[in-house]
């Protein structure tokens, strides 16, 4: 399974951008599907997840009330961002985790699959 992200850009701070993240070479149907973020100089960290049947949904609290994790079908899944602040630049990845329950998954380590990126830049 490849996962490609896009939607990235430069937005001014209280601005909307819709990250996309569409899978070839397989389903993700059966998976928890996740975002994560990195900005510079920093590690790694988690902003959203949706379960397979995306009855479950989670976010790190610096994003809750603002973003929206969604999937509408076995091969695409999304990111709204909404009221945009410059702490939220970073490259941001979708990853997927092949699960059959209605959990979701917040820990990077548990993704088996991963896109290649996208930039999210937010001007002040």
């Amino acid at each position: 399974v490849q996962l490609q992200a896009s939607g990235g850009g430069l937005v001014q701070a209280g601005g909307s951008l819709r990250l996309s993240c569409a899978a070839s070479g397989g389903t993700v149907s059966r998976s928890c599907m996740g975002w994560f973020r990195q900005a510079p100089g920093k590690e790694r960290e988690f902003v959203a997840a949706i379960s397979y049947r995306g009855g479950e949904r989670s976010y790190a609290a610096s994003v809750k009330g603002r973003f929206i994790i969604s999937r509408d079908n076995a091969k695409n899944t999304y990111l709204r961002m909404n009221n945009l602040k410059p702490e939220d630049t970073a490259v941001y990845y979708c990853a997927a985790k092949f699960s059959s329950g209605s959990r979701v998954y917040s820990v990077e380590s548990d993704y088996e699959y991963w896109g290649q990126g996208t930039k999210v830049t937010v001007s002040s």
